[in-house]
């Protein structure tokens, strides 16, 4: 029972990763059923509390890095205060409408239609909209990093420590 167990563990990993390129997918969460099968159905005392809060903490940052993200960037590539409140609306929006494109996309046009509409330029709007774009990228390199980190991490934990 054991060796389906972790399969499981597994598999949930690799949906978490699959998640960081669709976005539909709760990643972070896939990563939690993996290390709760560990905890509750394989070894209930291995994975301390140093691990548990750490993987909170890391958790908390991840679902702000979007959205922190989106507003630095866009305002790093020249955007107004109101295209950072929109990316940051966009964003959250994103999350629900047109799943997995909606969460890039929307953050995207939002902040062009605003920069547009306050400076009626179409190149300083399309700068600050590229700024969301990458902010996503960069976003999604940061959670790639953080799954990589966290998966290394529970390997160690359950094998070294």
């Amino acid at each position: 029972m054991e060796v389906l167990w972790w399969i499981l563990i597994v598999v949930s990993f690799l949906i978490g990763f699959v998640g960081v390129v669709i976005p539909v997918i709760p990643s972070i969460l896939m990563f939690w059923v993996g290390f709760f099968i560990y905890q509750f159905l394989i070894s209930g005392d291995e994975l301390g509390w140093v691990f548990w809060t750490t993987s909170a903490v890391l958790t908390v940052l991840l679902f702000f890095s979007e959205i922190i993200a989106n507003s630095i960037f866009v305002k790093r590539f020249g955007g107004t205060k109101a295209g950072e409140y929109a990316a940051v609306i966009g964003v959250i929006v994103g999350m629900f409408v047109y799943p997995p494109i909606g969460i890039i996309l929307v953050p995207v046009i939002a902040v062009f239609a605003v920069e547009f509409y306050q400076s009626r330029n179409r190149q300083q709007a399309t700068r600050a909209s590229i700024g969301s774009l990458l902010a996503f990228l960069a976003s999604s390199f940061f959670t790639l990093l953080v799954f990589i980190f966290l998966v290394i991490w529970f390997i160690l934990w359950v094998f070294v420590f």
